[in-house]
């Protein structure tokens, strides 16, 4: 029998789409071993565009439901223990946007630091001074966005800038980020990220504003390495101890 799927209506395109896909492997629709539809043919059956495919089966290949042999995609032989909704899923997410962020950001901070004109320095350090450890998360977000937007444009490079600009969209837009740094109070961690945050943006715009790209190429490591790590920790179960807690 042809496997059949019913077009998505909702606006997490590509995450309903691996639902769907997975639940007929679960299901046992899908047996080991069958090829997945043509990426044209599920594109049609689903009604969607060719990325929100190709971003569903990554969520499998990640998922280790459908493994790739050449240019195919087939049914995992052996299914793992994993449900989509693990939270180990929304982590590895998380972990591939912010490797991408690091080759990316790390190289646009010397480039920021070392290209940048007097009035795009100005920006960033301006941007930079309105962090604070006690500011709101929806504000600590927008301007998060803003300030690494402003040294993406600062380094000279308008394709490496387009490409950092595109990374950031997707984190700060995806269902992972928001799951994993939520805005509902009382969040002590989400507070604590903040602050450090805070702390770590004002040091990269002096970096940048004082012109050194060692500087500003170090502070942006840590900062990017100090968020994916707590955001990741959000979803660890807790590690045996006195009263479960972990220090951030």
């Amino acid at each position: 029998m042809a496997t059949h799927f019913e077009p998505i209506a909702r606006q997490t395109v590509a995450a309903s789409v691996r639902d769907a896909i997975a639940q007929q492997i679960r299901l046992g629709v899908m047996q080991p071993g069958t090829p997945l539809p043509s990426e044209r043919e599920m594109c049609s059956q689903f009604d969607v565009a060719r990325t929100s495919v190709r971003e569903a089966v990554q969520g499998l290949l990640i998922l280790g439901l459908v493994s790739k042999r050449g240019n195919r995609f087939f049914v995992a032989e052996q299914m793992p223990e994993i449900r989509l909704d693990d939270a180990d899923s929304r982590t590895t997410r998380v972990r591939e946007l912010f490797a991408v962020r690091k080759l990316l950001e790390l190289p646009i901070a010397r480039l920021a630091a070392s290209a940048a004109d007097d009035e795009a320095r100005e920006v960033i350090r301006d941007l930079s001074t309105q962090f604070h450890p006690d500011m709101e998360l929806a504000e600590f977000r927008r301007l998060d966005r803003e300030f690494h937007g402003a040294i993406a444009v600062a380094c000279g490079n308008s394709l490496l800038a387009e490409l950092s600009l595109k990374v950031l969209d997707s984190l700060f837009g995806s269902e992972e980020f928001t799951a994993l740094l939520p805005a509902t109070p009382p969040n002590g961690a989400v507070s604590d990220t903040v602050a450090a945050s805070s702390i770590a943006h004002r040091r990269i715009g002096v970096a940048i504003a004082n012109a050194d790209p060692d500087l500003a190429e170090l502070e942006i490591s840590r900062h990017l390495r100090d968020v994916e790590d707590r955001m990741a920790a959000r979803r660890r179960p807790p590690q045996p101890g006195a009263d479960g807690a972990r220090p951030l």
